[in-house]
């Protein structure tokens, strides 16, 4: 696995942007293996927020596996850790991840595609789902919800790299960008939460 220990996420981003964004040149369905989320440093900028979107619901069911029965969507994972701005694992974090289907549709009458969790004693968190599909004026995106325990809930949606709607889509940040890993049959996509705590 490459080394992360000296660059930042920023300088990383920065970089990529700089090179006009060759990062996001070669297509995802090639299997390409993209290196994972820098290490954090010390003063990390904490993760941005980004908007709810009209499909959030409250009191979704707790569990990390959303792949619904049938689905002819492509299996992914979703993971991470979250992480204080001084780099320290936050445990007991929840979690609340929704998104549409492979067709694009978003679940308004069920739980289809929406679940939450909570993050382990060292911060990690993994959810199994599929890849999104594409949503009318969207690029594709994962919806979350996380929030420490007493702490204010950040909102924010992951973006996917190498997705030509990147560039014409309003909230689009490539500071949420995803690393996506194709390692195994199912590809992994990987995300830190740096939260605004010390």
């Amino acid at each position: 696995m490459p080394d992360f220990a000296s660059p930042s996420r920023r300088t990383l981003l920065t970089t990529t942007l700089a090179a006009g964004g060759l990062y996001l040149a070669a297509p995802l369905a090639r299997g390409q293996t993209v290196t994972p989320t820098p290490a954090c440093h010390d003063h990390e900028e904490p993760t941005r927020p980004d908007i709810e979107g009209p499909f959030f619901k409250p009191r979704s069911p707790q569990r990390a596996d959303l792949v619904a029965q049938g689905t002819k969507g492509r299996l992914f994972q979703l993971e991470g850790m979250v992480l204080t701005r001084s780099c320290k694992p936050v445990a007991n974090v929840l979690l609340d991840l929704w998104h549409a289907d492979e067709n694009g549709d978003y679940d308004n009458d069920g739980f289809r595609y929406r679940g939450h969790l909570f993050s382990d004693a060292s911060g990690n968190y993994r959810f199994r789902t599929i890849l999104p599909g594409l949503y009318p004026g969207r690029t594709r995106h994962y919806h979350l919800k996380v929030q420490a325990p007493e702490r204010p809930i950040l909102t924010t949606q992951l973006y996917f790299p190498n997705e030509p709607r990147n560039l014409i889509d309003d909230f689009f940040s490539p500071a949420l960008l995803i690393r996506i890993s194709t390692v195994t049959n199912a590809p992994v996509a990987h995300f830190d939460f740096i939260l605004d705590l010390a």
